[in-house]
């Protein structure tokens, strides 16, 4: 699959808007075993984010990691291909993040699996994840893009004393750590 175009907007040292870069994203990764594609678009560390003229460094030239870095937020696009399901009929591991996920898929469809029940995301179906345990499943047989937008979050204390195991399996690497 073609990784997404991005477009990033800055200033110059006058104030004026200007495009500081415009074509594919320069990072995309792939876990081929999993036939999932990440494309990272952008992310952002702390809050409020820092707007400045130029962007210094790629933000996105870092190891891959799921969760959005500490106070930010980060938006990717993954492609999950057919065919690639484990014996639990999973394409990804059951995971949760300390984050709020926005997922908005574009294209196919994609389940998602939870402690008691699944439901099938179409496209333009856009799903708030919570910080649920939680996994993927690609059970079509077209691709699925789906854009996610994490945003760092931090859980409440009472609800951390009701999870099975605390945060234990909490996930702060990427999507095999």
């Amino acid at each position: 699959m073609s990784a997404p175009r991005r477009v990033v907007t800055g200033h110059t040292p006058d104030g004026v808007s200007v495009v500081v870069s415009d074509g594919p994203v320069p990072v995309s990764r792939e876990l081929p075993a999993d036939g999932v594609f990440f494309h990272e678009i952008w992310n952002t560390e702390g809050a409020p984010a820092r707007i400045v003229a130029a962007e210094p460094d790629e933000p996105t030239a870092r190891t891959l990691a799921v969760p959005p870095p500490p106070h930010g937020t980060k938006i990717r696009v993954n492609e999950f291909l057919p065919g690639h399901l484990d014996s639990r009929g999973l394409q990804s591991p059951v995971h949760r993040t300390a984050s709020i996920d926005y997922g908005i898929v574009l294209e196919g469809e994609i389940t998602l699996i939870l402690d008691d029940s699944e439901v099938t995301l179409r496209a333009g179906d856009v799903v708030v994840q919570r910080g649920t345990d939680h996994a993927w499943a690609n059970r079509g047989d077209v691709p699925a893009r789906v854009v996610f937008v994490l945003v760092d979050g931090e859980f409440d204390e009472a609800l951390m004393k009701t999870l099975p195991g605390g945060l234990s399996g909490l996930m702060h690497g990427g999507p095999r750590d």
